[in-house]
């Protein structure tokens, strides 16, 4: 009986083993880290029943986070992660939350949610490309930038994000 799911495992082992990982050594690069606050109300018929309410956005605010140090204007940090995060927006007013109710509608309370999106820019020859990474990578970049140590990089499934960095001795 479990013979007949052989070609379905073989099909997607060598789908995975043909986008496998592939790794670059770069010597040019720069780390960002995003960091946000947004208010959000979630709107719906029955806010304890209904499996996906409607969520309105209200203020927003960002810091970019270059290498790890500190971005200038008003901001808070940095936190235990070594990221620098926005000053709070106002929070939405009972006014703004009720315009935006529609008819038989429950509103939920304002909810602040905290948003980071980590990226990758590298250069490899006269080509930039900049991917999706991760904290770890992050990290790394940060402690090899002020010493311009080369990094080699490993990229995910097709060559669509950064999953890994390491320093490269010279």
């Amino acid at each position: 009986m479990q013979i007949r799911f052989l070609p379905s495992i073989i099909t997607a082992l060598t789908a995975l083993t043909l986008t496998s990982c592939s790794t670059t050594t770069v010597e040019q690069y720069e780390a960002t880290t995003l960091t946000s606050y947004t208010w959000q109300v979630k709107y719906a018929n029955n806010l304890t029943s209904e499996p996906r309410p409607r969520i309105e956005t209200f203020a927003t605010t960002s810091v970019l986070n270059r290498n790890g140090v500190k971005p200038p204007g008003e901001i808070i940090g940095p936190d235990d992660r070594g990221l620098w995060w926005p000053t709070l927006p106002p929070r939405p007013s009972v006014d703004e939350v009720e315009q935006r109710k529609r008819p038989q509608e429950e509103v939920g309370k304002p909810e602040l949610i905290k948003d980071i999106k980590y990226k990758l820019t590298y250069g490899v020859g006269n080509t930039q490309n900049t991917l999706p990474t991760n904290y770890d990578v992050y990290r790394q970049v940060v402690k090899a930038y002020p010493q311009k140590i080369p990094l080699e990089l490993t990229l995910g499934v097709n060559d669509n994000s950064v999953e890994k960095a390491e320093p490269v001795s010279k």
